[in-house]
């Protein structure tokens, strides 16, 4: 059995990397991580949302970012690239590039079931090292189901969760809410078969 010794790369390398890749990756303390490729439920949940904030925003003093966005967090040596970002004011960039940004408020992950392990536990504990940021929403993409995270104090975080068509999850960082109705238009779960195993 061959052992294959683990490639570490520095900060600069990944974002070298990452400028001529075809595949967004992560990068995790050393590690470059392939991110999984995104489904129809999940774009349609990042759009709604983004669509409804973007249009909410529009006399407002915040900025609201998709997927293509990377997050830097200096304290944690990580870059991610959260679904939705929400800046209040204007973003700060990580050393003038305007493709990476130091500053959110709010945070969207749409979970899928690679990643929800992950964006429940590790990436939420490195973003609450991050100063500014104060929300933090999960959204499933296999049900009806939102979870909030919202900071109450220093290292104190409120918890609330959403699983019925008619709630509305209000936001505490920013004037804003929507229906599940809404932030789940159009999309389709997956039917289970009860016949099967």
């Amino acid at each position: 059995m061959q052992v294959t010794e683990k490639r570490y790369y520095t900060p600069e390398e990944y974002l070298a990397l990452e400028e001529a890749a075809e595949y967004k990756s992560e990068y995790l303390d050393g590690e470059i991580i392939p991110m999984a490729g995104g489904t129809v439920n999940h774009n349609r949940i990042t759009l709604n949302f983004s669509a409804a904030l973007n249009f909410a925003f529009k006399q407002q003093d915040y900025e609201v970012f998709m997927s293509n966005m990377r997050l830097w967090m200096p304290q944690k040596r990580i870059y991610t690239y959260p679904d939705v970002i929400i800046v209040a004011g204007k973003p700060r960039y990580y050393n003038n590039r305007t493709d990476i940004i130091t500053s959110p408020l709010l945070i969207v992950e749409v979970l899928s079931k690679s990643t929800k392990g992950y964006d429940r536990e590790d990436k939420f504990e490195a973003y609450r090292a991050i100063a500014t940021f104060q929300e933090y929403l999960l959204i499933d993409q296999t049900r009806i189901r939102v979870e909030q995270y919202s900071k109450t104090a220093n290292k104190r975080w409120s918890f609330q969760e959403y699983d019925e068509e008619d709630e509305k999850v209000s936001l505490t960082s920013v004037p804003f809410e929507i229906s599940l109705q809404d932030l789940y238009n159009k999309v389709q779960f997956e039917v289970v078969d009860s016949q099967g195993s």
